[in-house]
């Protein structure tokens, strides 16, 4: 028997594939000593190497669990597991962990031998949330034009960063990887269209200023008579909507689009990451209004892939109210588009106008879904007010016509163009009042 031999430790910890967040894990150490036992610490480590975070000890001067080894001297072969066990794990446990074996050493007492093992904790996290959206919007709708659009697809909470791809209409697109955006060349630049007669499509100027079908403009109707409106009917008068062609002029191109794809991952502070994929290509709204685009997602610790998906379509039938619905005299009106009788995608631009004049404020246009006319005046009855609505796929022209009825508090001529007291009748105002102190005085 050697009673002086040195003891030997050798430590190791069982591999582990990646776990995914709310799992249950075990982390195993096991060591194979012909010592007896001192100590296990298991330590979590931080900061990169700087920071090691105890998570578990056991000391055997404390313990009686290892009683069989009281015979040290007797060299024999003991193979000891310690483990810790993660309930729930977390993205936070994500990491490396050290276990450190301490054996007694045959020779001496006093004498510690040491080992250790490690293992990194890789968890992950699927993605949490997943939406498309469109880029630069709201944008105007241009025939004369073409435009180069953009989804964007957004993905959050995932670990690692997930894939992402786009379809068309259900089939994977094959898209060039795009590191930057191209400068200009081939189809993804605009290409304008270089003189307005070689567009067969469109109708003459004439012809639209003269409010013809296809020029944008209301069909004609007759004015009704200005002045207050004393008997009870409609507040509004409703105006056939107007759809602007979405026909391209025949210099657009109508073979397949060239699509640009772009992806990018940027690490969150929860140690998730955000991927954002863009996908870019020239519109065309004859071939692609009413087209079904779908993001979709892979990633290992999903089961089935994610998706969100959107579909292109025009703004058409826009649902406009009014308040109050009887106007009278020095009341402020709004008039608001509430929605449309389809799913619009992308968010469409609202530009309301005064057919056949300035708004009430003195502006030519006024940008946004509601249109405020603050205490409008007796002038404004019969007023007829357009909505365009478009976005790249296309535009649509909604009219309404504001009734202003009569209001008993103010009397018929006395309020002026802001529906205001007139000037004349503050002045008899006040020459009365001036009479008033001088006949006092007198």
């Amino acid at each position: 028997m050697c009673l002086l031999c040195t003891s030997y430790l050798t430590v190791s910890i069982e591999p582990l594939p990646p776990v995914v967040v709310g799992d249950a894990v075990t982390l195993k150490c096991n060591f194979k000593t012909d010592g007896k036992m001192r100590e296990i610490v298991w330590y979590r480590v931080t900061d990169g190497g700087t920071i090691k975070q105890k998570i578990f000890t056991f000391d055997a001067m404390f313990s009686t669990n290892f009683s069989h080894m009281e015979n040290y001297r007797k060299r024999e072969d003991l193979v000891y597991q310690s483990t810790v066990r993660l309930p729930e794990v977390r993205i936070s446990d994500n990491g490396p962990y050290e276990c450190h074996v301490g054996i007694y050493d045959r020779a001496t007492r006093e004498k510690v031998v040491l080992a250790s093992g490690n293992i990194f904790l890789n968890v992950m996290a699927p993605p949490t949330s997943i939406s498309v959206l469109a880029a630069d919007t709201p944008a105007p709708f241009s025939r004369y034009q073409t435009q180069n659009f953009t989804l964007v697809c957004v993905v959050s909470g995932g670990k690692p960063a997930p894939l992402v791809y786009f379809k068309r209409d259900g089939e994977p697109i094959e898209a060039t990887p795009l590191p930057e955006p191209p400068a200009g060349a081939g189809s993804w630049a605009p290409r304008n269209l270089l003189h307005r007669d070689l567009d067969d499509t469109k109708v003459p100027k004439s012809l639209a200023a003269e409010g013809e079908v296809g020029g944008g403009r209301p069909p004609a109707t007759a004015e009704p008579p200005r002045g207050l409106a004393a008997e009870r009917g409609p507040v509004t008068e409703t105006i056939p909507e107007t759809v602007v062609s979405r026909e391209f002029p025949r210099w657009v191109h109508v073979a397949e689009p060239i699509y640009y794809f772009r992806h990018t991952h940027a690490p969150v502070s929860d140690g998730t990451v955000e991927a954002r994929a863009t996908l870019t290509w020239t519109l065309n709204p004859q071939i692609d209004n009413e087209a079904l685009f779908s993001c979709e997602v892979k990633h290992p610790a999903l089961s089935m892939p994610m998706q969100s998906e959107v579909t292109l379509v025009a703004p058409k039938g826009p649902k406009i109210t009014m308040t109050p619905t009887r106007a009278r005299v020095g009341d402020t009106v709004r008039i608001l588009v509430q929605g449309f009788q389809n799913e619009v995608f992308p968010e469409p631009l609202f530009t309301w106008t005064r057919v056949g004049s300035r708004l009430l404020d003195g502006s030519t246009e006024h940008d946004g879904k509601e249109l405020v006319l603050e205490r409008v005046p007796a002038e404004l009855n019969g007023s007829m007010y357009r909505c365009t609505a478009q976005n790249p796929l296309g535009s649509t022209d909604t009219h309404t016509r504001l009734i202003v009825f009569e209001n008993p508090n103010i009397p018929r001529g006395t309020e002026d163009s802001n529906g205001s007291l007139t000037g004349h009748c503050g002045f008899r105002l006040v020459l009365a009042l001036t009479l008033t102190v001088i006949l006092e005085l007198t």
